[in-house]
């Protein structure tokens, strides 16, 4: 048969025949004759034309490794009308029935199959010369986690339609493939769905993701009542969810709370069951020894140093530092000194200690030369701390400029990504202030949880009781929340999540201008959600 004339052959099982002797099969090109074609039809004619370009197929199911593709471990064929693929290998064999294509693009090839039950389930292709190996395998990963939860809301919500899941990134949305996502319709009313995976960190952070989903499908979907949101989180990892979800507006959203086993079982959990608090206060009471000779001497080196502060820690101990980054440590009688890698110092290495000081000071100005030096970038968020420390009242003129305390009260195992400050005003209530060099979708929560252990130490009267702020009489009004970045870095979902706060939280985003590493100039101050005001 003619090249030509297999361009005219419109019956797809003819189209199969031709392409069985070999003959090359075109497809029609016109949008009428591929809505004729069948859906499985297309399917097959897809994977023969992907693996025809491919140099390293493999095929990828779900939770499993990659089985390679070639001639003499695959079988693509049709039994009893139905289009079936093989593929195997020394270890496992893989049979499915294709049903058809759900995304098709360069070196990817994502197919609909039928699994046991009649479950609809999904197959990649993919070539491994356009695609690195673990991405295929992050991606697997990615969509075991979408069928647990599609099989979750299944059980939890027999009466409802999952009418969209995806562990797809949006990044226009802000939303991270991290977390598989779904919209449940009934009706005219929907809830939005998110799961974390079994990971500390990503199931802290589930909340922040789950927010911004819900707020986007509400808007997305302006005719369906989307009344709260789902969140199924890892067990052992649900603590600082449901702490946060005491302090957001029930008149904005329900929130209800599933966590989930290794075994695939999920129950509903009462958020109230998880009021205690990972926080610890030291006593502030206690009168400090005098400093040993050489911490004394190494003082004395550094007087008039630019940049130059001592800041006391929690555990008792005094740092130096230039510009906030700690270069020298008093531990007890011990003096450490370094950057990255400390070693105990001696007499001895005073000038070292010194010549370290002095070149930091040189690299870390904001008039520095060299701006990408890692000097110069490392830990803003503590430049940073040092300036707000030095010129307060430019960030709020009601702080008073001391006592200052960093990362008080201690957070025992939360990942933080922000630096703490807790002042208090002229009128005697304490101020929460988060600082934030860079964009972290993470800030308001973040900030949420520091606020929430200041509230609980202040009720019970536990700052004065510990020694903190001394000889000022604290009031008993809940803290005011100051989000403090430079204001092109606020990241562009935090009013969606702030707009989820109680209104009883008092918020302010401050934002600064660019040199704020040179002196601190607030470009905008916003109040909760609103837009900023300049």
């Amino acid at each position: 048969m003619p090249r030509e004339a297999t361009s005219l052959i419109r019956c797809p099982a003819h189209r199969r025949l031709a392409w069985h002797a070999g003959l090359p099969v075109a497809m029609p090109e016109t949008s009428a004759a591929a809505k004729s074609v069948s859906k499985t039809a297309a399917a097959e004619f897809a994977i023969r034309r992907f693996l025809a370009s491919s140099r390293r197929p493999v095929l990828v199911e779900p939770g499993e490794p990659p089985l390679e593709i070639n001639a003499e471990s695959y079988l693509l064929e049709w039994r009893a009308g139905r289009l079936i693929i093989q593929a195997w290998d020394k270890a496992r064999t893989l049979s499915r029935r294709i049903t058809g294509v759900q995304l098709e693009k360069p070196g990817r090839l994502e197919l609909v199959v039928e699994r046991f039950g009649k479950r609809e389930g999904r197959l990649l292709l993919i070539d491994l010369e356009r695609t690195d190996r673990a991405i295929v395998e992050h991606q697997s990963a990615r969509w075991v986690l979408r069928e647990l939860m599609r099989r979750a809301l299944a059980r939890q919500w027999p009466g409802w339609r999952i009418a969209e899941i995806s562990a797809e990134a949006n990044l226009e949305e802000s939303l991270s493939p991290v977390y598989p996502r779904a919209l449940l319709k009934k009706g005219s009313h929907g809830w939005a769905a998110l799961l974390a995976p079994e990971d500390a960190q990503a199931a802290n952070a589930a909340l922040s993701f789950g927010l911004i989903w819900l707020e986007y499908l509400r808007r997305r979907e302006p005719r369906l009542a989307v009344e709260g949101l789902l969140l199924f989180l890892p067990d052992g990892h649900q603590h600082a969810t449901c702490l946060r979800l005491a302090w957001l507006d029930a008149a904005r959203a329900r929130f209800l709370v599933y966590v989930y086993t290794s075994d695939g079982a999920e129950d509903l959990v009462d958020p109230s069951d998880y009021g205690n608090l990972d926080t610890v206060l030291e006593d502030q009471r206690g009168s400090r020894a005098e400093y040993p000779p050489l911490w004394e001497a190494l003082l004395a080196s550094l007087a008039g140093l630019p940049g130059l502060e001592t800041v006391p820690h929690n555990d008792g101990s005094v740092g130096l530092r230039v510009r906030g980054l700690e270069f020298a440590r008093l531990s007890g009688s011990s003096v450490y000194f370094g950057i990255e890698k400390w070693a105990r110092a001696q007499q001895s290495h005073l000038a070292e200690i010194g010549q370290l000081a002095f070149e930091l000071a040189r690299l870390r100005r904001a008039d520095a030369a060299d701006r990408a030096n890692p000097i110069y970038r490392m830990q803003p968020e503590r430049w940073m701390e040092y300036q707000v420390r030095a010129q307060i009242e430019r960030v709020d003129a009601t702080l008073l400029p001391w006592p200052l305390y960093t990362q008080v009260p201690a957070l025992a195992g939360l990942d933080r990504g922000v630096l703490d400050l807790l002042a208090v005003d002229r009128t005697g209530r304490l101020a929460v202030l988060e600082l934030k060099a860079t964009q972290d979708i993470q800030l308001p929560l973040q900030a949420l949880d520091y606020w929430i252990r200041v509230r609980w130490h202040l009720e019970r009267g536990d700052f004065t009781r510990s020694g903190y702020f001394p000889g000022i009489a604290l009031r008993p009004d809940a803290p005011r929340l100051l989000l403090i970045a430079p204001a092109l870095e606020f990241h562009p979902t935090t009013e969606i999540i702030l707009s989820f706060f109680r209104p009883d939280i008092e918020v302010e985003r401050i934002g600064l201008g660019v040199e704020w590493r040179k002196e601190i100039q607030v470009a905008f101050r916003a109040r909760g959600a609103r837009p900023p005001v300049p």
